[in-house]
């Protein structure tokens, strides 16, 4: 009698069990809400057009299933997600430069996925102009995911799960290149970052310390013609002065445009938003604190020949200085957009729910 009853129990925990497993996580569901696309009021205008890729729950949750796969990679074993780290503002904590299949290593840091629906250029050099194929350049690199879109496509055909998701998404169960670049854009578009402190400050909501205060002060005046708000970023190129790193084979902007007299070692101006969660620094991930990009900005003896002209404003700065400017900086850390749970790895379940 004993052993009907365990075995009676056993049976119903499985069936609990499976039953749970079967029912959608309500954390990670996306809801026509969730894909509203929302401008921050002290923002520009974005430059990508959702209008000829319609924002769509269905949309979203196959760009963000697409984005945590490992099987987008030729050996199925690094996703978007494994560089593109949620907690680090979809940058790469403590790598200098990126990882991939078959433990290879790029020539670039990771660089953020933040605010894109307002850039024109993406990767440091500028070479991919559009949202919807900047995914390509990372999933067909050798040294990143090495693989080929026809195989990748051949993948997702062959998963029954992925039939499912195409069709809820686009009505069309077979899976397409122009789908899954247009769900990717989907997800990282929506990847928007507006509620710092300092955003809550521009709106009135709070206040700035001091050093705070001085810090903003510092920034504007010798800062911002690069680093412009409310982006903090002009998204222009420019060359900070970096003397060049002999290990890698790099030319910076010159390897889009073969302008080697204008070009060289110039990169992408990288947004500051989040600059506390994305070290180590630089194209090359040279510094790992924001303390030594401040010591290389703040005497000129450290600048290259290469300098761009705008580093002549930067001038000398006192510890006092580079100290207000760090507590500054540390005002754009937006932990709503690093813990939103939209953009987080459904693969995982959270311990604190």
């Amino acid at each position: 009698m004993k052993s009907k009853i365990v075995r009676g129990s056993l049976v119903t925990l499985l069936s609990l069990l499976l039953a749970f497993v079967g029912q959608e996580d309500p954390f990670f569901t996306i809801k026509k809400k969730d894909v509203q696309l929302k401008i921050p009021a002290h923002f520009p205008d974005p430059k990508y057009d959702f209008s000829t890729n319609p924002l769509t729950p269905k949309g979203f949750e196959l760009g963000r299933k697409l984005f945590y796969d490992p099987l987008l990679s030729k050996d199925s074993s690094v996703s978007c997600g494994s560089c593109h780290q949620q907690y680090a503002a979809f940058a790469h904590i403590d790598h200098a430069l990126a990882h991939g299949i078959g433990g290879r290593i790029g020539n670039r840091n990771v660089p953020t996925l933040q605010n894109l629906i307002w850039k024109e250029s993406f990767m440091w050099d500028g070479g991919i102009n559009h949202l919807e194929v900047q995914a390509i350049a990372p999933l067909t690199n050798p040294l990143e995911m090495d693989e080929t879109l026809a195989n990748i496509i051949a993948k997702l055909n062959a998963r029954s799960d992925y039939r499912n998701a195409f069709y809820a998404a686009y009505q069309d169960s077979t899976a397409n290149s122009e789908h899954l670049l247009k769900s990717l854009a989907q997800f990282m578009g929506l990847m928007i970052s507006a509620n710092s402190k300092y955003d809550q400050y521009q709106a009135g909501l709070t206040e700035f310390t001091p050093e705070e205060e001085n810090g903003l002060a510092l920034f504007r005046k010798k800062c911002a013609s690069c680093h412009t708000e409310p982006l903090f970023t002009s998204t222009r190129f420019a060359n900070n002065g970096l003397e060049v790193n002999p290990r890698l084979n790099e030319l910076g902007r010159a390897t889009i445009t073969g302008n080697q007299e204008q070009d060289f070692y110039r990169f992408k101006v990288p947004s500051l938003r989040n600059v506390t969660r994305t070290f180590p620094y630089m194209h090359d991930g040279r510094f790992s604190s924001i303390k030594a990009v401040l010591d290389h900005y703040a005497d000129t003896a450290n600048y290259s020949a290469y300098a761009d002209t705008l580093m002549d404003q930067i001038g000398p700065l006192s510890e006092a200085d580079i100290n207000d400017l760090a507590v500054f900086l540390s005002t754009l850390t937006d932990k709503t957009f690093l813990y939103d749970r939209r953009f987080a790895d459904p693969n995982f379940q959270r311990a604190t729910r």
